[in-house]
């Protein structure tokens, strides 16, 4: 009977191919988690979970001065109309925050003038193409919109 070598036998290789794959997969994971940014875990959780009252303060009373907000991009402009009850003053600037859904690197901070009685206007940003989330802010107030560039 003529006996084969160790490395010429098929199953040999069969069992030393799932534990070398495993190892394989997790040097590639730990390769991924160590150089990878995860931008989900923040360090002041808690900080930030009290923040959520504050935020749904503000956008309650959005509700209750009756802000409603349209906004027109013209030739380099941008303008927002603001609706309101008759009883509310309308700030002299408003803060205007463009955040892209996919590529936060892409956001835009904008801060607009008052023109007129409820006509907000500054230069128009240069917004790449996507879903666009935008807040309207002034000091104790918030309007959240989604527009998709290019408009349609």
């Amino acid at each position: 009977m003529d006996k084969k070598s160790w490395y010429r036998e098929p199953f040999v290789w069969l069992v030393i191919f799932f534990p070398a794959s495993a190892v394989i997969g997790g040097i590639i994971t730990i390769s991924l988690a160590i150089n990878s940014d995860d931008g989900l875990v923040v360090d002041d959780y808690y900080k930030q979970g009290l923040e959520i009252n504050r935020v749904l303060e503000r956008d309650k009373a959005a509700i209750q001065h009756g802000l409603q907000a349209t906004l027109n991009f013209g030739n380099k402009l941008i303008q927002v109309r603001l609706d309101k009850n008759p009883d509310y003053n309308l700030p002299k600037q408003i803060a205007l925050n463009f955040s892209h859904h996919t590529r936060p690197g892409f956001d835009k901070d904008l801060v607009l003038d008052k023109f007129g009685d409820s006509i907000y206007q500054g230069k128009a940003p240069e917004l790449i193409l996507g879903k666009w989330s935008i807040q309207i802010a002034a000091d104790d107030w918030r309007l959240l919109e989604s527009i998709q560039i290019p408009i349609k």
